[in-house]
């Protein structure tokens, strides 16, 4: 080995305090100096934060400011902690104790437990989704497998936003969450889960901050012994911390100061969780006299990719848009952000699929290459491409498409179905192949309309309609196709992509794409309803769906490229959009004027042209008693079970009768129509417009396209154009 290899791998640890300092910009030396009194870091993407704070942290330590054992830096994963446990030691401070906050927390419980307690701290939960799935049939509420991650991560979001089980469906209303089941029966699986907690002496990963928490602030002893050990606190990402740990963090400083933050307000993109930005924001208003250091210059993208991120959050609103930064690019100039409108999805994906192979043969390495999408979903069809064009890749975050649960147990079903061909039931008087595809899949969770909000259910549905959007694009290309031509299909397409790879192009979706950087980065699928996503209706949503494109966009080095389709498959109508996030950026566009999500559009919104926007989400209280409801049929019903009702039992006899025939025309289930609450809610207010029709919860922009005319009718009293419906 060269002495110079041997120093690119083993850097030489710098001989004094004053070496640390050693090629640091202003700003991050400023940061470095920054050593006493509470200092809040703005720094942007590729600004070298990671750098700033623990070259502060060793210039402390070097200097003899900082004891190494007195400071604890707090970061949110485990690789960024160890990254920067590594670099602490090559800058000669070792002793210090980088971790994340769980970890950090979980250390001390385990030191204090007894003393605190007494006895053995109790079992920590690997996975908490079995005790909630017992707490859901304990409370005899039978829950779906997707249902259950769904339920599983709000009883986490609850918990870190420190919401107790009695005022979880006030808090849900507050937040204007879409919860997975009725907010009342969460609260119940969520009462029940924690009793089962209790019983079964087990504790969860939220329980380590909450329990750390309790026993600093009921035993000042203990809180006192741990804030002589630590003194000085940095935390990384303050962007993305939640209530409950600035909680605790609150309690480690005490009444003291010496605490250090590092954040950019533009990239909160986890508040789902229960991360907020309001700690950040809101730290000169905490601590008047804080050093603020902003790091606006940008190591990691050229001035192009620089200048893109930066129009893109000009055109933002909200209280993070106030406080953004302007990047500075460092680098030397390189090609333009490229902006590609491709004719359909497939068409965009090989496409995406040419350029990247370019870009390989111009020597940029299949590892230095990313492909960025929204949801997860959206991989297949990239993976697909990517495998014809011979093209290595690897998911990040997410099952390869054809090695999920659902898409297994679909292909399984389709399988079924092909073997007994006209013999089943559920295919009696279906038959085209699309309505076969979607009766089958309809007993696996694939309904006509996506479910509300995000989460695991939302992700199954996407997964579904996958596979549903390729017998489409199968029965289009070959009219006679059956259900044992698509199922050779999948296995032909499954057989391609599971070869395995090593170094390939990164899939993955924005949110996986966190904290990572890339010389080449393509963003692919840019239309309304997929970024902004069709489930982000309040302002505070659709700004974090352009602080996710944001953060997409920054992941590029040199090379971005953005790109859509006008329509989903070949042949089809083009009248997709691009996304919004996009106007006055690429050429021939003007920006927009100032838009809030109430007046965003009937496309996003609901509701059609001239029948103005849809109400702002928030409490739906009873039209008849005005008592906040929050079980979801009550909901759709827009009042309360045991209200009096004033139905129309007419029309809502001749919609149970309308929606029958719809549903056999469909191959579909009588509810993928519309639900029976849905159906009585109509009744009850019998609307005569479209605006009135689309007010109604279950009524969504597609459904009333779809069978707007027909209800209108049925409630008019008016005999219908045809019996059988419309399809």
């Amino acid at each position: 080995m060269t002495a110079a290899t041997h120093s690119t791998l083993f850097p030489q640890v710098p001989q004094d305090a004053d070496a640390v300092l050693d090629g640091l910009d202003p700003e991050q030396r400023e940061v470095a100096t920054a050593l006493h009194g509470p200092v809040c870091v703005l720094a942007g993407a590729g600004t070298g934060k990671t750098r700033a704070i623990t070259h502060r942290i060793a210039y402390g330590v070097r200097a003899g400011i900082l004891q190494p054992s007195s400071v604890l830096a707090v970061t949110f994963t485990n690789r960024a902690a160890g990254e920067m446990r590594g670099r602490l030691r090559q800058l000669g401070a070792g002793g210090v104790q980088a971790r994340t906050f769980h970890s950090a927390a979980l250390r001390q419980l385990q030191y204090f437990w007894p003393k605190a307690v007494g006895g053995d701290l109790p079992r920590l939960l690997d996975r908490k989704a079995q005790l909630v799935a017992d707490a859901a049939a304990r409370c005899r509420i039978r829950l779906e497998r997707t249902e259950l991650r769904d339920v599983t991560a709000e009883i986490e979001w609850a918990k870190v936003t420190q919401t107790v089980p009695a005022d979880y469906p006030a808090a849900v209303a507050k937040a204007q969450r879409d919860a997975p089941r009725a907010p009342a029966e969460t609260g119940q699986i969520y009462a029940m889960y924690e009793q089962l907690k209790r019983e079964r002496d087990v504790l969860d990963f939220e329980d380590v901050l909450l329990l750390t928490v309790g026993i600093l602030q009921d035993r000042n002893d203990i809180a006192e012994q741990v804030r002589r050990q630590y003194q000085h606190f940095v935390v990384d990402e303050y962007q993305d911390v939640s209530p409950l740990q600035q909680r605790l963090l609150d309690l480690w400083l005490g009444d003291r100061d010496t605490l250090c933050v590092v954040g950019d307000a533009s990239q909160t993109i986890y508040s789902f969780t229960g991360a907020t930005p309001d700690y950040l924001l809101d730290f000169r208003t905490r601590h008047p006299h804080a050093t603020v250091v902003k790091l606006v210059r940008d190591y990691r993208s050229t001035p192009q990719v620089v200048h893109l991120a930066n129009g893109l959050l000009a055109q933002a609103r909200g209280r993070a848009a106030d406080h953004r930064l302007e990047l500075v690019s460092q680098r030397d100039p390189g090609p333009e952000p490229v902006y590609t409108a491709y004719g359909d999805e497939p068409t965009e994906a090989e496409g995406t699929a040419r350029r990247i192979r370019d870009l390989i043969v111009a020597g940029v390495p299949a590892g230095e290459i990313a492909v960025l999408y929204r949801v997860n979903a959206q991989s297949e069809i990239y993976e697909q491409a990517l495998a014809d064009a011979g093209v290595p890749y690897q998911l990040r975050g997410a099952e390869r498409f054809f090695e999920r649960q659902e898409v297994r147990e679909a292909g399984a079903a389709l399988r079924s179905a092909a073997r007994f061909g006209g013999n089943d039931a559920l295919l009696d008087d279906v038959v085209d192949l699309p309505s076969q595809v979607r009766a089958v899949l309809s007993t696996k969770g694939w309904t006509t309309e996506p479910p509300a909000g995000s989460g695991a259910t939302r992700d199954r549905w996407e997964s579904l309609a996958a596979l549903v959007r390729l017998a489409e694009d199968l029965a289009r290309a070959r009219p006679d196709a059956t259900l044992a031509h698509l199922v050779a299909e999948l296995d032909e397409r499954a057989a391609a992509q599971h070869a395995p790879t090593v170094q390939g192009v990164t899939l993955a979706s924005l949110h996986a794409a966190k904290g990572l950087e890339w010389d080449a980065v393509f963003v692919v699928g840019l239309t309304e309803g997929t970024l902004p996503i069709t489930y982000a209706k309040t302002d505070e949503q659709i700004e974090e769906e352009r602080r996710l494109l944001y953060v997409g966009v920054t992941r590029a080095r040199r090379h971005l490229s953005l790109s859509w389709a006008l329509s989903r498959s070949p042949g089809g109508r083009p009248n997709r959009e691009p996304s919004r996030f996009l106007k006055g950026l690429r050429p021939g566009t003007t920006a927009p004027a100032a838009r809030t999500a109430t007046t965003a559009g009937h496309a996003e919104r609901g509701g059609p042209a001239g029948t103005g926007p849809r109400r702002a989400r928030g409490p739906v209280r009873c039209r008849v008693c005005g008592t906040t409801l929050t079980a979801s049929g009550e909901m759709k019903l827009m009042r309360c079970e045991d209200c009096p009702s004033e139905m129309d039992e007419g029309v809502y006899e001749r919609l149970i009768d309308w929606r029958a025939r719809q549903a056999r025309l469909l191959g579909q289930p009588d509810y993928c129509v519309f639900t029976e609450k849905t159906l009585m809610a109509i009744a009850e207010t019998v609307p005569s417009t479209d605006g009135e029709l689309a007010a109604i919860p279950g009524v969504g922009i597609r459904k009333l396209n779809r069978f707007g005319t027909d209800v209108l009718a049925i409630c008019a009293g008016r005999q219908l154009a045809a019996d059988d419906g419309d399809d």
